[in-house]
């Protein structure tokens, strides 16, 4: 008997606040046209002050497992992937599951940047595979405004807020995820990277959340395309599939251009490339699934459809999955749970960013360590 994991269920969860590019430049040395050209995108959400990865990630838990028609009490297994955890240690994982009633089983963080979801992906399958667990929840969350130096702006203009989760479930069945590629450019790790989060920043000094970001875009362009359009190849391979028998491909949202490269060196048309960038820029581990949820809202995942699942981030991390899509696609049950409602606008959020990070003294008082 072999089991494979099924996608039970899908929901996404992004923040109340939209900064536009308009609103970016009247900021940074830049115009909406020149954001668009280069990046594709138009907007990204910002969350409230106070939101934390742990919210974000649970609202779409929630809404994922009501999509699947499950409690949390029915799950074996979570992983959530994050480069933005509310703390190092315990795992945000930990968090989540004690807040949605997980009385068994493991949670634990995965944290492959951008490629955190697929990476997560793929530890939940093989549990799955293997009967460690019957049923997982996969979780891409992120919450990058806090850390984005908001006065660069080949950066800020880029990435956004934004939390996903997959429910999954064992099946003899042959669907769910079929073929899986992961691999790392190690050699490239330091062409995508924000300096001033970690412990080589520990007591140097350096207020936690003021950060330097390098990006070589070039570099990071090059590689990208090379990683994740060979994964493509090398899941098709495998399962002697050819680009004309995907249906939909859902890609990690990173930059336009990106997209459009990975697709014409990968043979696959762009009309059958999911494309969202427009709306949230680059949500980094929640890209994947937010797009995947969207997907299946806009009815682009009929019964039985194969998708094509490529993402890359730092390290520099690439990968490919290959799923074959089960016979629902439609919700058993919804989920109307919200954040409490956020009254700040996005552009006054990122002033007050912007002035606790240039003027510590002028954080509202807290007590951090409670």
């Amino acid at each position: 008997m072999i089991l494979r994991s099924q996608v039970a269920g899908c929901g996404a969860y992004l923040p109340e606040r939209v900064i536009t590019n308009r609103e970016l430049a009247g900021r940074l040395d830049t115009s909406d046209e020149w954001i668009r050209q280069r990046t594709g995108i138009g907007e990204r959400r910002v969350a409230a002050p106070g939101e934390l990865t742990s919210d974000l990630a649970l609202r779409a838990a929630e809404r994922a497992l009501a999509s699947a028609g499950m409690n949390g009490s029915d799950l074996d297994l979570l992983v959530l992937a994050t480069a933005t955890p509310d703390n190092t240690f315990p795992a945000t994982a930990a968090k989540v599951q004690a807040r949605l009633g997980m009385v068994r089983g493991a949670a634990f963080d995965v944290q492959a940047v951008c490629a955190g979801f697929i990476f997560a992906l793929s530890v939940a399958d093989n549990a799955l595979r293997l009967g460690q667990a019957r049923t997982a929840l996969v979780i891409g969350a992120e919450l990058i405004s806090p850390f984005m130096d908001w006065s660069d702006r080949d950066v800020a203009v880029l990435f956004g807020d934004g939390a996903a989760a997959v429910v999954l479930e064992a099946s003899e069945r042959e669907e769910g995820v079929l073929a899986e590629k992961l691999g790392c450019y190690g050699d490239a790790r330091e062409i995508l990277r924000v300096q001033g989060m970690g412990g080589r920043y520990a007591n140097r000094g350096v207020l936690y959340g003021i950060t330097r970001w390098q990006f070589e875009g070039q570099e990071i362009f090059k590689r990208a395309v090379q990683g994740m359009s060979g994964a493509c190849e090398d899941t098709l391979t495998r399962l002697n599939v050819k680009p004309q028998d995907v249906d939909l491909v859902v890609p990690h949202q990173a930059n336009l251009r990106i997209l459009e490269a990975v697709a014409k060196r990968a043979h696959l048309p762009m009309e059958r490339v999911y494309v969202n960038i427009q709306r949230y820029g680059n949500m980094s581990a929640a890209t994947v699934p937010v797009a995947l949820c969207e997907a299946l809202e806009e009815q682009r995942v009929r019964p039985g459809a194969l998708l094509l699942m490529p993402g890359f981030g730092g390290g520099l991390s690439y990968c490919a999955h290959v799923v074959r899509w089960g016979s629902r696609t439609t919700p058993l049950k919804s989920s109307a749970v919200e954040l409490p409602p956020n009254e700040r606008p996005a552009l006054q959020i990122i002033r007050e960013c912007l002035e606790r990070k240039t003027r510590p003294s002028a954080a509202a008082p807290t007590t951090p360590f409670a």
